[in-house]
């Protein structure tokens, strides 16, 4: 085979299996709809409708290690009892990026969302199209800490995660 097909067919191979953003317009706008609506259900305590964005088995992973929640049971009890209230807690988002499967049935989505209260966070997830709806099957939301604060960070932490093991 000469190398001109082999570069071609590696090529091939690589772009056919890599995933794409998609230029769907229906399809971002109804995961936009979807995050968005997430983020609003969450500052308005809206129980229904924040649990409603999730699978039936979605999982949402905290900034702590052992803040992983998932449904039906301890994500369901922990948003029922913060919303109980009528207090939810609020991000915005100011910037997202989309991807999605070939079959256009997976997205994965990155965000930078803001805190009036606590700062700047990035939220991860993905989402599913359920017979025509999507849901969020995982979101994960992790502090954004710059670079040259790290160090100071890194030994907060660290402290922190010795004095709760020592307790």
């Amino acid at each position: 085979m000469k190398p001109v097909f082999i570069i071609l067919f590696i090529l091939h191979t690589f772009y056919s299996s890599v995933t794409f953003a998609n230029n769907d317009t229906e399809s971002n706008n109804q995961v936009n709809e979807l995050i968005d609506g997430f983020h609003t259900a969450a500052s308005q305590a809206d129980l229904a409708k924040y649990l409603g964005s999730f699978t039936a088995t979605g999982v949402f992973m905290g900034t702590d290690d052992w803040e992983r929640w998932s449904r039906p049971i301890s994500l369901d009890k922990y948003v029922t009892e913060r919303f109980s209230e009528g207090k939810g807690w609020t991000y915005k988002p100011v910037e997202r990026h989309l991807s999605f499967s070939e079959d256009n049935n997976t997205a994965w989505f990155d965000e930078i969302i803001v805190s009036k209260k606590w700062g700047r966070f990035r939220g991860t997830g993905v989402a599913i199209n359920q017979n025509g709806h999507w849901k969020i099957a995982h979101y994960a939301l992790s502090f954004l800490v710059p670079n040259e604060a790290w160090e100071k960070v890194s030994e907060i932490s660290s402290q922190a995660f010795s004095e709760r093991k020592n307790k």
